[in-house]
């Protein structure tokens, strides 16, 4: 009998590999390397973004012309200089030895300056792309760590995925990435802290539980600090609890603190609410292991090495960003105790000069409220109501290979709006979510955004800007992703059995929304990107009068 299509059978040899492998793949593939090997990949298509064609324009636009000049200078005389007038086209053409012996008063830390300047040192003063490669790094490693941290927050690799592409997606995000600006290192350096600080989180809370579980139910303070293999402190009440122990990634967290103040001072807000945060999740801790005041085990037990792991690491850390400046001669403000002698005397020279650099800078900050066409409100952030430009530029028929009557170039720092049109939402589940249901992860995103938004409405008469809320964008996008898993839901035998197509209609607005935030990214893309497109196409781009 002639053997049909379907009863054939392939060679035992060819398929002996099939039926070996998929298993084998299955066995390495598991949720914990899924975790960080998904990041990875979405990082690495988000770098692709960020690296094509980095160096146009290849003249320095907005900020750059203060931070890529003053990393430069870091890097050969450890400290910033003054330039002449109109120093940028020499600059530009390779010759920055147009620069002047005397210090430079600037009023941002030098760590972000630093990054800058090291990467001009290894691919050439002359390139633009080494202006913008730390930048583009940065940017690109915190797409992967977004989708870490979402993954170990909300236990779920898809939801990692989601936080990834969403900010690779971000077009402040990406303008950031590929701009040499300051914040987008001060971003990095706050949300790995927050990383740090949720996996510590995640890990003390396990060491309790598996304590509990060892302790058996109802057990005694002491049985459980035996459980954990650690004794209450002899001056503490044992009816506290057990010492939580040495917390490296507290520790971690604190240095990586001390560098996000080491680019910008409002790294200090982070570090402040962070800490508070984590000794709110020791209460936590501390009423889970079913003490009787928990609140005051919290403060009196676990406060104050909670501000030993972070605070002083942070401010330690912080001192040694200025490094260059101490080590040198010839900052601004560096020999100041040498010819101002007073109480300090006795002290390193370098101490009082440095308090006096900051006082003078604070001076200068406080002190800042002159117009500029894009300043802009904290108020309409959430909502990218007035975006910074970094750089426009228009061609005629001919140029740059323009075929209209005019084309324009443009560097908007605004975000996907798809991603910022559902912020505000996002926002309002999380307070919902922490308010009815004390979910930990939601106060934890309400936390952040206190951290890198709630400052700027104490100063809505300074000279503020919505480029400054990149700092605020992982954890916008970490929100967004919260809300989204909410609506994606879980597959459970109940909801499969009840309501099939409510669960799938729920998983096609997710597919949705970020087919569309997708979509978005290469709509705009030109205007984020400095592409000349024909001008009515810009336009078009411009969805609101005042993001012109």
């Amino acid at each position: 009998m002639t053997a049909t299509p379907t009863s054939r059978r392939r060679p035992a040899l060819s398929s002996a590999p099939a039926r070996s492998t998929a298993p084998a793949l299955r066995r390495f593939l598991t949720p914990t390397v899924l975790g960080w090997l998904v990041p990875a990949l979405i990082a690495a298509v988000g770098g692709m973004m960020r690296f094509f064609r980095l160096g146009h324009p290849n003249t320095l636009i907005f900020d750059e012309t203060y931070y890529v000049k003053e990393g430069w200078a870091l890097t050969q005389f450890g400290h910033e200089r003054e330039w002449p007038e109109e120093p940028n086209a020499s600059f530009e053409a390779g010759d920055p030895w147009v620069v002047l012996d005397s210090g430079d008063f600037v009023v941002h830390p030098p760590l972000g300056k630093w990054l800058i300047g090291w990467g001009i040192e290894l691919f050439g003063q002359d390139d633009s792309f080494s202006w913008r490669f730390a930048a583009a790094l940065i940017g690109t490693l915190s797409i992967f760590v977004v989708g870490v941290i979402a993954w170990r927050m909300f236990g779920s690799v898809w939801l990692g995925a989601i936080a990834s592409l969403l900010l690779a997606v971000d077009g402040e995000h990406l303008v950031h990435s590929r701009t040499s600006l300051l914040d987008i290192f001060l971003m990095f350096f706050v949300l790995v802290a927050f990383g740090l600080l949720v996996e510590d989180r995640i890990r003390t809370r396990r060491r309790i539980d598996r304590a509990l579980t060892a302790a058996g139910p109802g057990a005694s303070p002491n049985a459980l600090s035996r459980a954990m293999g650690a004794r209450a402190a002899w001056f503490m009440p044992s009816s506290w609890g057990p010492s939580l122990g040495m917390r490296p990634y507290r520790l971690a967290a604190g240095l990586a603190l001390g560098c996000a103040m080491g680019v910008k001072w409002s790294g200090l807000y982070a570090l402040a609410v962070f800490g508070l945060l984590t000794v709110a999740w020791d209460w936590g801790h501390r009423r889970r292991m079913g003490v009787r005041h928990p609140w005051r085990a919290a403060l009196l037990k676990d406060a104050f090495p909670a501000f030993m792991s972070m605070v002083p690491v942070a401010f330690v850390v912080y001192v040694a960003t200025w490094a260059g400046w101490i080590l040198t001669r010839g900052g601004y403000y560096r020999d100041w105790a040498e010819v101002n002698s007073g109480w300090w005397d006795f002290l390193p020279g370098w101490i009082p000069s440095l308090a006096t650099y900051h006082q003078a800078a604070y001076d200068f900050h406080v002190g800042l409220s002159s117009e500029h066409t894009y300043m802009s409100n904290p108020w309409g952030w959430i909502v990218q109501w007035r975006p910074t430009s970094f750089y426009y530029q228009s061609a005629g028929p001919g140029e740059h290979g323009c075929t209209v009557e005019q084309c324009s170039a443009a560097i908007t720092s605004v975000g996907n709006p798809v991603i910022w049109g559902l912020a505000p939402v996002a926002v309002l589940v999380l307070v919902f979510a922490w308010v009815m249901r004390r979910d930990w992860r939601a106060g934890a995103l309400l936390a952040t955004l206190v951290a890198t938004w709630g400052p700027w409405f104490m100063y809505q008469e300074r000279t503020i800007f919505t480029f400054y809320t990149i700092v605020m964008v992982p954890f916008t996008v970490l929100a967004l992703t919260y809300a989204l898993g909410l609506l994606w839901g879980r597959r459970t035998a109940a909801t499969a059995a009840e309501a099939p197509t409510a669960l799938r209609t729920r998983r096609l607005a997710v597919g949705l929304v970020l087919a569309l935030a997708v979509l978005a990214c290469a709509f705009f893309w030109p205007v984020w990107t400095g592409t000349y497109i024909p001008r009515e196409a810009w336009e078009l781009r411009m969805w609101n009068a005042t993001w012109v």
